[in-house]
């Protein structure tokens, strides 16, 4: 009796339960990660050691570019409308629910409080453009709004901790006038916000 030959057929490998679990994955990310906004001003931070890190949320970043402008910015799209609303009272300036809603998604910005209304009108794109010649928020003895601006978000918010970033090649003529500012409203804690070196091995 001749043997039978069992026909031979190669293997094959259904994909599609793969597709279907990286189009999930992709999804996935696509939902959950959270993009950092647009800061309004970059600057070149210098480098520590320090392992520090500041927390992820309540913080209030004074920035202080190459060129001596002092930027401000606040997490929290909360505290930011509560903010605007408080500086809006002190400085007797409307904001409408849009400028309010605008300021609220704003990362940082450079601008004193009688242009800060110009500013919120003003379209994404012409902001950014704005932003390179920013004049900065006043900080000088006889106009300090950047104490007004510290003082109303540690009213509306007392957990905020307030953290510098500074440029390295700025003017530290202006760096103290920031330290001056927060020490001034009894503010004697704060970080520096740098770069991450690595440690010596000598050390």
């Amino acid at each position: 009796m001749p043997k039978v030959k069992v026909k031979r057929t190669k293997p094959t490998l259904d994909m599609t339960p793969m597709v279907d679990l990286a189009f999930l994955l992709v999804t996935f990310f696509m939902l959950t990660t959270q993009f950092s906004p647009e800061e309004a001003v970059v600057v070149d931070t210098p480098s520590s050691v320090s392992e520090i890190k500041l927390p992820e949320s309540n913080v209030i970043v004074i920035t202080v570019d190459k060129n001596d402008r002092v930027f401000f910015g606040v997490d929290s799209k909360q505290t930011k409308e509560a903010l605007l609303n408080k500086m809006a009272g002190k400085y007797g300036v409307g904001f409408t629910p849009t400028e309010i809603e605008t300021f609220s998604l704003l990362t940082n910005f450079g601008v004193p409080m009688n242009r800060l209304k110009s500013y919120l009108a003003m379209e994404s794109d012409a902001r950014k453009k704005f932003d390179k010649n920013a004049p900065g928020i006043p900080v000088d003895s006889t106009n300090n709004e950047l104490a007004d601006w510290v003082h109303q978000t540690r009213l509306t918010n007392p957990k905020v901790v307030i953290a510098i970033k500074g440029d390295q090649d700025v003017n530290y003529k202006t760096v103290q006038k920031v330290i001056n500012t927060l020490q001034d409203r009894k503010v004697n804690r704060f970080n520096l916000i740098t770069d991450m070196e690595n440690k010596p091995t000598n050390l």
